[in-house]
């Protein structure tokens, strides 16, 4: 017996991918619903083999329906997500709404599956940012053997992090730098993409930060623990999908390079590729379209006690979003519901 699943925001960037990740898992389905604004009514979206239009997310009942992905912006979310949760279906969002109530657990399988079991407070599960998601999947298995006192994280993402304005705008502007009578304007960002690099993700803050790097330190301590002192720098880079960090850790504890790469190919979600030569390390685009996490450039950091070095790279639309919630809900079947 499977799930009655609905995708809201089948036919975004993340809501195409969630559906692409459900088929290729084989998540127990029974029936599926691809959901979307009424100015998408009717947009074919894939399910494996099968061709599915879109609903109208307004007019849609969740009564009688088991599970549904969000994958529409915090303000849609605001709107919807009570509805579904309070006529008994299990919302699993992507967007930043539920991430830091106390009451709605914030979830990475391989890090803190248990914390599923705390979604019947308001049947809301939320899945965290993107650059978060890769990095603790990372830091959790150091983090039991040698205790993280303090990490340095400066991270260079894809613009599919901005949704498909964002891809389109990186697309554009690099035809534009080759055709001069093209417009080249920034719309989305700040700052022209193409073949530029832009340190500003999210609107600032008071402290200087961006709320980006703000969510990297919230959602780490929620995810992995509340001591862990975080700092990060989020940066905006002209690659399409992909998001790369270079991770600074410093333990409570000797850790050897040796044993933490070992400790990393041994975890779950990820993969170490670390060849101390030309080409012996993973880039964004040879992660796109993977499931893993990549992990390279595992060294020691002579500067100070106990620090660690490592470069990690996953495909945001996967891990950073779609994959994680679909490992959220086949957490949640074990864990809680056990239909499939």
């Amino acid at each position: 017996m499977g799930y009655k699943l609905a995708v809201v925001g089948a036919t975004g960037n993340v809501g195409r991918e969630m559906l692409n990740i459900l088929a290729e898992r084989e998540f127990p389905v029974d029936e599926i619903a691809a959901l979307a604004s009424r100015r998408s009514l009717g947009t074919e979206v894939s399910f494996g083999e099968q061709t599915l239009r879109t609903q109208d997310l307004e007019a849609f009942d969740f009564t009688g329906w088991d599970i549904a992905l969000f994958a529409i912006g915090s303000d849609a979310t605001k709107t919807y997500a009570p509805k579904a949760a309070k006529a008994g279906c299990v919302v699993i969002d992507n967007s930043s709404l539920y991430r830091y109530d106390p009451d709605v657990p914030l979830v990475v399988p391989e890090v803190n599956a248990e914390a599923v079991e705390g979604y019947a407070k308001k049947n809301i599960i939320a899945n965290p940012n993107c650059s978060t998601a890769q990095m603790v999947v990372a830091l959790k298995p150091l983090h039991d053997r040698a205790t993280i006192r303090r990490v340095v994280v400066s991270t260079y993402q894809s613009v599919s992090g901005a949704g498909k304005e964002g891809m389109d705008e990186l697309w554009d502007q690099t035809k534009a730098i080759y055709n001069p009578t093209e417009e080249i304007e920034p719309k989305k960002f700040q700052k022209q993409i193409a073949f530029n690099v832009i340190p500003h993700i999210d609107t600032f803050m008071e402290d200087g930060s961006t709320k980006e790097e703000w969510k990297m330190v919230a959602e780490t301590k929620k995810i992995v623990d509340a001591a862990i002192k975080v700092t990060a720098t989020c940066v905006r880079v002209p690659v399409f999908v992909g998001h790369a960090e270079a991770i600074n850790l410093e333990f409570e504890e000797h850790l050897d390079e040796d044993e933490a790469r070992d400790i990393l190919r041994a975890a779950p979600g990820l993969m170490v590729v670390d060849k101390r030569e030309d080409g012996g390390y993973i880039t964004p685009v040879e992660c796109v379209g993977d499931f893993a996490t990549f992990i390279s450039r595992i060294r020691q950091d002579s500067t100070i006690d106990n620090g660690l070095n490592l470069w990690c790279v996953s495909d945001n639309l996967r891990k950073g979003a779609a994959l994680n919630a679909v490992q959220i809900a086949e957490t949640l079947g074990t864990r809680c519901l056990k239909k499939g």
